[in-house]
């Protein structure tokens, strides 16, 4: 199928099979491995998302110029950019132009200017939302340290534990499905960051980012893996599969780690968003793999979780020690960035995690519709 894009080129994509069914999960290959195709386009969430999806689906409703009033629109009358569920999935549908894609667009509109200017309003007015609400000073000594003092401070969520001893498998399974955003993205986003780095921070990143991507096996993707605990949990593990059920934090969540990494004045920000991601606070690895043993799920839903307790002991100190450490030694101006990223960080997935076990807690299920 040959597409022509806003800026005139031919734009050639893999054809999508039109029947298939879009409640099964993709076929897997004998390698284990579920062929990437980029993922259908979710539900808007309110005017902009609505206008944007009309867009980008190319139905002549809809043109840039509603994009552009809609946006405008959106920024003069939300109430918080980092819970107004329409900005974020908007921003989100943007930043996957740059990722996987969506079906049926073009992949020349990755670099349509006139999308370019309405992701930086929307952009312009999370960053300030963002560093409104994330308390975050000058390091008063070293980085490494400064950011184990901000660990350590933070308050845990503390769904780790309820997993561990409390949680139901459907409990589980909705935890999978919001995890299944950022997960089946993994790594990715602080990726974007490597070209912005030098020297030994730099060296660094590849080398946690080596670990991420599985160290040259395909099977070994944290993505890959995380794929087949969808699967073992009775889960679809296309990308995007759960895009209508997960809350709006799940996509705010997604967005600071493409807002920090697509961004190279922001990327002692992201160096810092990654260190604070692999202490693996918000969300401990260990302890959920013990409640998933306990509820007798499977060996490829264990397995996700036991390999990341068992990389991420490791990865934490390259990333707050070799990584961000180094990079604050060689360029001393990021390191209140540094901080910055990392107590983003602690702050969305830590709001993420404990809306999610608050509704576990009262008895309500964290999704927005059921899984099945």
């Amino acid at each position: 199928m040959t597409l022509t894009g806003t800026d005139g080129s031919l734009d050639r994509r893999t054809p999508t099979t039109a029947n298939a069914d879009a409640t099964t999960p993709t076929a897997v290959p004998a390698a284990g491995l579920s062929p990437w195709r980029p993922m259908a386009p979710p539900a808007p969430r309110g005017p902009l998302s609505a206008a944007l999806l009309r867009l980008l689906m190319r139905r002549r409703l809809a043109t840039l110029d509603h994009v552009d009033a809609a946006a405008t629109g959106l920024l003069a009358r939300t109430a918080d950019a980092l819970t107004d569920a329409d900005l974020q999935l908007s921003l989100f549908l943007l930043y996957e132009l740059h990722y996987g894609g969506i079906e049926e667009v073009p992949d020349s509109w990755e670099w349509e200017p006139k999308l370019l200017a309405a992701r930086q309003s929307l952009e312009r007015a999370f960053e300030l939302a963002l560093r409104n609400a994330v308390p975050h000073s000058e390091p008063d000594h070293d980085v490494p340290s400064a950011l184990a003092d901000l660990i350590a401070r933070a308050e845990p969520p503390r769904l780790g534990a309820f997993i561990e001893h409390d949680a139901t498998v459907d409990q589980v399974r909705e935890v999978l499905a919001c995890r299944s955003i950022s997960a089946l993205h993994e790594a990715d986003a602080h990726s974007w960051t490597i070209p912005r780095l030098h020297g030994a921070a730099k060296s660094a990143l590849v080398e946690i980012q080596s670990e991420r991507y599985g160290g040259g096996q395909p099977g070994r993707m944290h993505a890959t893996t995380f794929a087949r605990c969808l699967r073992g949990a009775g889960l679809d593990d296309r990308y995007g599969a759960y895009a209508d059920h997960v809350p709006t934090a799940v996509y705010t969540s997604a967005n600071v780690m493409s807002l920090f990494g697509l961004q190279r004045r922001l990327r002692g920000a992201s160096v810092g968003h990654l260190a604070a991601y692999e202490s693996t606070w918000s969300l401990p690895v260990g302890a959920c793999a013990n409640g998933m043993r306990r509820l007798g799920l499977g060996d490829d839903v264990i397995a996700y979780f036991d390999e990341h307790a068992r990389a991420d002991a490791g990865l934490e100190h390259l990333a707050t020690h070799d990584l961000a450490g180094a990079l604050a030694e060689e360029e001393p101006d990021l390191a209140a960035d540094i901080l910055f990223g990392a107590a983003a960080c602690l702050f969305i997935d830590g709001r993420l995690w404990s809306g999610v076990l608050s509704r576990f807690r009262a008895g309500d299920p964290a999704l927005l519709q059921p899984l099945d």
